[in-house]
């Protein structure tokens, strides 16, 4: 087992993997930027390390003062959590040249699944089917190319930033007249969130259930599936409220799907914790859309009803153990829905940065809370919004529903706006409580309210 970790992230996956690291004996180190000099992450750490000034993003994404502070503090291994450089391929091979041990996928995959074009084509080969799309279309391409590419996917279309993910680099196109106007958009938005202009278009499906696969594998040529999570609730394809397993999925489709994409996974080589993402027609059929090469925002959910901890999972497979479970020990228990509780007005979802006058995680049977946030916490405006993750389990949907309504009413935020409120309002909507989702269940509430 590793002797240290530096966990190259912040905020609430920060405390997360410290956890998991503190059950496993493994001292850690946790960078921080000014801003988040008085950060839980920073108290919580055995060891903490100044990587560079309060500006956004900038200090989690300065590689060589991660690396610096790997080598004074002597550690073994990094940890990338989410977001900033978890899904960068050079940091990873940075890690590896340097003797780190990145806890996560090789850097090599990495490339692979972070071009999602390139992604869609290694899917293809093995064996996931594909919603209708191109290739990848280079920042020089030739506007008649693009019209004639996306003739042939049809319309209406999505163009998509080769790169990176969240949201970022993506524009809906309804007829052909739009097109370029919304390729001239998506690259510059993805050339200044990525360093990386290049697009793709891919067919858009109306009112998909989005679904993703968790799945883990070692060195050791175990690979395997751990259900599925509903990721359809969203806005502006940000996911606001995630739970395993997806209403909309049977259990025969889930253990179909579930092995083929643990198949799929084997075949490009992966290790480690990774995320297979589809979505779902109105008719029931699937289609591969990326692989976040990563842990995910909503992990939770997924260890709420399999009762397995994959954080401590990625740390043992990086490692170079064996996974301690087959496919048939996975067992789905119960229903767990998450609700992303993020600094923002719940009406027009403008972020509300500052200070938290006042804060009480709810309790109580099946509750639990990742969050960064307490009393005289400052939500900074230089980061993400998100504030807490708030997850119920049941033993059904049912309870789950009971459980994450009574939660919400019992949660305490003030000093700031948080999205609270719309959740109350999802969570007790009549299509949620029958588990009639989509990707525009969010647009169709609006609808209703002006109405």
């Amino acid at each position: 087992m590793f002797k240290k970790v530096l966990i190259a992230n912040r905020g609430e996956i920060a405390l997360r993997i410290i956890c998991a690291c503190k059950e496993l004996d493994i001292p850690t180190v946790a960078v921080y930027s000014e801003a988040d000099r008085h950060s839980l992450h920073t108290r919580f750490a055995d060891e903490a390390v100044c990587i560079g000034p309060a500006r956004s993003r900038e200090s989690y994404l300065n590689i060589p003062a991660i690396i610096s502070a790997a080598e004074i503090t002597n550690v073994d291994a990094i940890h990338p959590g989410y977001g900033y450089l978890a899904e960068n391929a050079d940091f990873a091979e940075v890690c590896e040249t340097c003797g780190l041990q990145f806890i996560g996928p090789s850097s090599k995959v990495i490339d692979l699944m972070g071009d999602k074009a390139r992604a869609r084509e290694a899917m293809k080969e093995a064996g996931l089917p594909l919603v209708p799309g191109s290739g990848m279309i280079a920042t020089d391409a030739d506007p008649k190319e693009v019209a004639a590419r996306a003739e042939e996917v049809g319309y209406p279309l999505i163009v998509k930033a080769v790169a990176g993910g969240g949201g970022r680099g993506m524009r809906i196109v309804k007829t052909p007249d739009k097109l370029g106007g919304a390729v001239e958009t998506a690259r510059s938005e993805a050339e200044n969130a990525f360093g990386n202009g290049e697009l793709y278009l891919e067919r858009y499906l109306i009112d998909p259930r989005h679904i993703e696969f968790q799945v883990l594998a070692d060195t050791h040529g175990n690979t395997l599936h751990l259900g599925e999570r509903e990721c359809s609730i969203q806005r502006r394809h940000q996911k606001l409220l995630e739970e395993s397993p997806s209403p909309g999925v049977s259990a025969e489709v889930r253990d179909q799907l579930g092995r083929r994409v643990a198949s799929a996974v084997a075949e490009i080589g992966y290790t480690n914790a990774g995320t297979v993402e589809f979505l779902f027609d109105q008719q029931g059929n699937y289609y591969f859309i990326e692989m976040n090469t990563r842990i995910q925002v909503e992990h939770p959910v997924t260890e709420m009803v399999t009762g397995i901890d994959i954080i401590k999972e990625q740390i043992r497979v990086a490692a170079g153990q064996p996974l301690r479970f087959s496919q048939d020990d996975v067992v789905i228990s119960g229903h767990a829905i998450e609700c992303r509780i993020n600094a923002e007005c719940p009406v027009s979802f403008t972020p509300s940065p500052g200070d938290i006058t006042a804060y009480h995680a709810p309790g109580g049977p099946g509750i639990r809370v990742d969050s960064m946030a307490y009393t005289g916490n400052v939500v900074s405006p230089h980061y993400d919004s998100m504030v807490a993750k708030l997850v119920a389990h049941g033993g059904d949907r049912h309870e789950a529903i009971s459980r994450i309504r009574r939660a919400l009413d019992m949660f305490v935020i003030e000093g700031i706006k948080t999205t609270i409120p719309l959740h109350r309002k999802i969570v007790s909507h009549p299509d949620f409580v029958e588990g009639r989702l989509s990707t525009s269940f969010l647009e169709q509430i609006a609808i209703e309210k002006k109405g």
